[in-house]
């Protein structure tokens, strides 16, 4: 089963898409150059228009792409990204050769792409959302976080013009739900974001994607890379699979009609 669950299409103009929806995670790591403008090219000429990647605010308040907090373990720089200004940050080169872009270059270089935002740290939550809402872009842009508190308060300042999924404490609630015990779950969210498994405990599993679409929620799975395990979750009937292996997913998704 691949087709996207009906009471979640939409709902928020962020979902619509005709069928399962691939996205390039950090634009497609398995290269090495994650969360760059080249890794994005490659994967929006590889037919993605979904990409998730991250951001970090500046020292003084630039939002840039990238996952960590330090520099550290993909450029050739060190040092933390909140407490360096832009100037030095944008000197940095991820594998030595590109450099970090800003959430808003990638906005305006991809018009027809939509992102889903993995807020890493608080400061970058207010740039974000001044950020979005300079340039409009709230039908293209899904606000995400481990951080239950984090992606609430930006629910609460952006609306419900505002796509946000669910932190850790969300996924929780919906799991104890899926298995029939009661939680407080917050209402607002249009999706739910979970790896299949997390300490060895199952996450995803048929009764999971049950009581996610029964809620109006599309169930999006991170990070797939093997093509079984991507062929398993479709047949759960998830919504959304996040890859760092952009062609194998396009492959698996092609062979049973659903690449869109």
């Amino acid at each position: 089963m691949t087709a996207v669950n009906e009471a979640s299409r939409g709902r928020h103009p962020y979902l619509d898409h005709p069928s399962t929806i691939p996205f390039a995670h950090r634009g497609g790591a398995a290269d090495g150059l994650e969360n760059t403008a080249a890794a994005f090219r490659r994967a929006a000429g590889a037919g993605y228009r979904y990409f998730e990647t991250d951001v970090h605010a500046t020292a003084d308040g630039r939002l840039v792409a990238f996952h960590d907090a330090t520099l550290d373990r993909v450029t050739d720089a060190r040092g933390r990204i909140g407490r360096l200004p832009w100037s030095e940050v944008s000197r940095a080169r991820v594998a030595g050769s590109e450099p970090l872009p800003l959430l808003e270059e990638l906005l305006e270089e991809f018009p027809d792409a939509r992102w889903n935002v993995d807020v890493k740290a608080e400061p970058a939550l207010a740039p974000l959302l001044d950020l979005i809402r300079r340039t409009g872009t709230w039908d293209r842009v899904c606000v995400g976080s481990f951080s239950e508190a984090r992606v609430a308060r930006a629910h609460r300042l952006g609306g419900e013009r505002l796509a946000t999924s669910y932190g850790v404490r969300g996924v929780l609630g919906l799991r104890l739900r899926s298995y029939g015990l009661p939680a407080a779950v917050r209402a607002g969210a249009v999706c739910v974001q979970v790896p299949e498994s997390s300490n060895g405990i199952r996450v995803v599993d048929r009764a999971f994607v049950r009581t996610a679409h029964s809620r109006g929620l599309q169930v999006h799975v991170w990070t797939v890379n093997e093509p079984e395990r991507m062929a398993a979750l479709l047949d759960l009937g998830v919504d959304g699979i996040m890859t760092d292996h952009i062609e194998t997913l396009r492959t698996v998704l092609s062979d049973r009609g659903a690449w869109a």
